[in-house]
């Protein structure tokens, strides 16, 4: 793996842009788990998910997730999940009936202080 990565260059470039994209990421998920509530965190997951802010569009349907696997990957209940779900389509930052559809308009909770 060494060899192959100091003869090609361009394979290098991508691999050293994907290992500090993925510390970063990781540095980022520390912060959020000991600084945001996890109304926040639940926030910013379902904007990960949505890819929010890549290349397309802003308004985007996300994969199948369970509220288990909400939960889980924000840290909280499943119950908690399911308030927060409610609360952000009551607000109409989400739509899900099936599908999950996350509007942009849910990044205002992450700023909202």
């Amino acid at each position: 793996m060494v060899r192959t990565l100091h003869n090609e260059h361009s394979l290098s470039d991508v691999f050293v842009a994907y290992v500090v994209d993925r510390y970063n990421r990781t540095q980022a998920d520390l912060v959020d788990q000991l600084f945001n509530s996890s109304e926040k965190r639940l926030a910013r997951a379902l904007l990960i998910l949505a890819r929010f802010g890549k290349e397309g569009a802003t308004d985007t349907v996300v994969p199948h997730v369970s509220q288990e696997t909400l939960a889980e990957m924000v840290g909280t209940s499943r119950s908690r999940v399911n308030f927060f779900m409610n609360k952000f389509r009551t607000l109409g930052f989400i739509e899900y009936n099936g599908a999950l559809k996350v509007y942009s308009s849910l990044l205002s909770v992450i700023l909202h202080e």
